[in-house]
């Protein structure tokens, strides 16, 4: 499989160049030159194989030669090591819950998937390389530990000062070892314009040779089609005629998403459910694209204005706007709709939500109001504890906390502060 740059098609590059490089030349997200076809018999049969032969048939193609087999097996497995259960929540709502993960969030999917193919293409390589990622959230720790101690990697984590949770924060600064973080005085847009600019600077790409661990990298998003197909395989025999809902940042889960269903899984539609940093909604609506700057919000993951893996979105439909809407709806909701929803879902059907599965499920019942014949799945893609510190004081004492991360509370934190200024972040780099 080839991938082309989407800011210049005729730019090409192998799986694992893609990977390696993060962001093609001039700046372009890759994409793959083909969309694969599965073979309907495999979705006809989904229940009758396991987690990690899904995973497996799903990304085989988007690899092709270059990662044999029993590598790419092995990468799955330590990939979907943990389980991705489906939890009735009201009616026809499902939650499917991301979160039993080393992190407690669904991104330790891609990271851990990513890890296992940069080990892969690293080995024997005696240069070292540097993984460069911003967070909004979750992704920082999810690449912490799945990067941790990787021979001849190092990573380099730019998070927003006081914009992440106090767990959150602890899982990308008390490793130490080969993760790097810094505390950035500014917003995630901010992050990530400073790691996307490093990307393009020649004095930092002789000095160290740069990866991207965020959701541009096409070894974070692709594997987050796994539990697309996971979810499908729990429900199908019940409810085929699936809606998913998905909590939306960076757009590249619910892009993930979309790409399974383009090579196969049969889904009736896609929600995407953000805070008010409401860039695509707005966008569905007048079809002009206007980020602003970014407002923090009870579900800071989200707190993106100018979200990198729209424009995926975008290629998936040919940049066709209506053919978009066929399959795509993009709701906003605000803190006070947040909270009302976490209490609310407690008190009535006793599940506990994080603020980012609760945007997905208001998404999730606005949509399903219309068409009240389908059957609704939102991702609930971090466990509560994480965001435990900002959570309605109705429901703080009653959240629960994994024994695996009480310690965490415990170590010291270790991370560099800098402004949000790109020459005092490439100095850093430099040194």
């Amino acid at each position: 499989m080839q991938y082309y740059s989407l800011q210049d098609p005729q730019h090409k590059a192998s799986f694992e160049t893609a990977v390696v490089q993060g962001i093609a030349p001039d700046k372009g997200l890759y994409f793959p030159e083909r969309i694969p076809a599965l073979d309907p018999d495999f979705i006809t049969h989904l229940h009758t194989y396991t987690d990690q032969q899904i995973g497996y048939e799903v990304i085989r193609p988007f690899i092709g030669e270059e990662i044999p087999e029993a590598a790419l097996k092995q990468i799955v497995n330590d990939t979907l090591h943990f389980p991705f259960p489906i939890q009735k929540v009201t009616g026809h709502t499902y939650a499917l819950e991301l979160f039993h993960g080393p992190t407690l969030a669904f991104k330790d999917v891609g990271a851990r998937f990513m890890a296992g193919c940069l080990g892969y293409f690293r080995r024997g390589s005696t240069r070292p390389v540097t993984v460069l990622v911003a967070t909004s959230g979750d992704t920082g720790g999810a690449v912490a530990s799945g990067f941790y101690n990787v021979p001849g990697v190092d990573v380099v984590i730019l998070y927003p000062s006081k914009k992440v949770s106090t767990l959150q924060e602890k899982q990308l600064t008390t490793l130490g070892g080969n993760i790097h973080a810094l505390e950035i005085q500014g917003t995630f847009d901010d992050c990530q314009r400073m790691v996307k600019t490093a990307f393009l600077d020649a004095d930092i790409q002789s000095h160290r040779q740069l990866t991207s661990a965020n959701s541009i990298n096409v070894a974070r998003w692709l594997p987050q089609m796994f539990y697309y197909f996971l979810a499908y395989k729990q429900m199908k025999a019940a409810h085929p005629r699936l809606v998913f809902a998905v909590p939306s940042g960076n757009f590249g889960n619910i892009c993930a998403g979309m790409m399974a269903a383009a090579i196969g899984l049969p889904v009736s539609h896609f929600v995407a459910a953000t805070n008010i940093n409401d860039t695509v909604p707005r966008f569905m609506q007048n079809g002009q694209y206007e980020p602003g700057k970014a407002v923090p919000t009870l579900s800071n993951a989200m707190d993106v204005a100018d979200p990198s893996n729209f424009v995926r979105v975008l290629q998936l439909f040919g940049n066709n706007l209506p053919s978009l809407k066929e399959k795509f709806t993009a709701y906003s909701f605000n803190d006070k709709d947040t909270v009302r929803t976490m209490e609310q879902v407690w008190k009535e059907h006793h599940y506990m939500l994080d603020p980012h599965g609760a945007v997905g499920y208001l998404g999730l019942q606005k949509y399903l109001a219309g068409v009240p014949d389908l059957t609704g799945v939102f991702l609930e893609t971090a466990h509560p504890v994480k965001f435990e510190d900002t959570a309605p004081k109705a429901l703080q004492d009653v959240i629960y906390t994994p024994p695996r991360v009480m310690s965490l509370y415990g170590k010291e934190k270790e991370a560099t502060l800098l402004a949000a200024d790109y020459d005092v972040f490439k100095k850093w780099l430099m040194r």
